[in-house]
């Protein structure tokens, strides 16, 4: 039975959360419906936990949150460094957003307030091919960011991109580690809601467009099983 650690660093607000729960529920959904017999421990950077000895945890998945990695918070450096151990014992790890931006940072990349703007709604990103985790040609995920990993770690390949993003999803050297910036545990509703989240502070013509663009399908399932298997050691990449 796969045990994943799920870090929570960011909440979602309370009347949203209600109806769609928070961010470790949404992956314990999504996990669950590729691996039905996964267990969850939740660490709550927002309620104030401390990030755990990574050392002897069997797989990490890490949360977005609303904070940038860069903005110097007193959590940030400690959860650097539990990336930096967990990648180095080579424990499967996954950074969603945040997660994603965090563990680039951790490891040599560079983040930064992209000049693009809010990237919202359903994106569609360009798979590379033969990177032995994610399958197909491309994937339409929802996302909901500014913050971008402008220079990924050395020890990074890009495996998805955009135009708009071209460094979404990194999977690093050691085989264990991977990341993406979408968000493949967010179904169309909660898309929506950050789309509406964004109005008065994304241009308006973004949030139109980016509210529209959930009426077409969404692969966060594809790419929900990607990291479900990735997490738990199971099987090659399949559709």
């Amino acid at each position: 039975m796969a045990r994943i650690t799920i870090i929570e660093t960011g909440s979602i607000p309370r009347k949203h959360r209600e109806r769609h729960g928070s961010f470790p529920d949404m992956f314990e959904r999504m996990i669950r419906t590729e691996c039905p017999s996964a267990a969850f421990d939740v660490v709550s950077i927002p309620n104030g936990e401390a990030p755990p000895d990574a050392r002897g945890l069997e797989a990490i998945l890490i949360t977005g949150a609303a904070a940038g990695v860069y903005d110097g918070l007193d959590w940030i450096a400690p959860l650097e460094e539990f990336v930096r151990t967990a990648h180095a014992n080579k424990t499967p790890m996954v950074g969603i957003c945040f997660g994603h931006q965090l563990i680039a940072q951790a490891l040599g990349g560079v983040v930064r307030k992209s000049d693009k703007g809010w990237g919202i709604g359903r994106h569609v990103y360009q798979v590379a091919p033969d990177n032995g985790v994610i399958a197909g040609a491309e994937l339409a995920v929802a996302c909901s960011h500014q913050d971008q990993v402008v220079e990924p770690p050395r020890n990074a390949r890009t495996i998805l991109y955009s135009k708009f993003a071209p460094h979404a999803g990194l999977l690093y050297a050691n085989g264990t580690t991977l990341s993406v910036q979408p968000h493949p545990e967010f179904d169309a509703s909660f898309a929506q809601v950050c789309c509406e989240l964004r109005e008065g502070d994304a241009p308006d013509n973004v949030v139109a467009t980016a509210k529209a663009s959930l009426a077409e399908p969404l692969d966060s399932a594809k790419l929900g099983r990607a990291i479900t298997r990735f997490l738990t050691r199971t099987s090659n990449p399949s559709s």
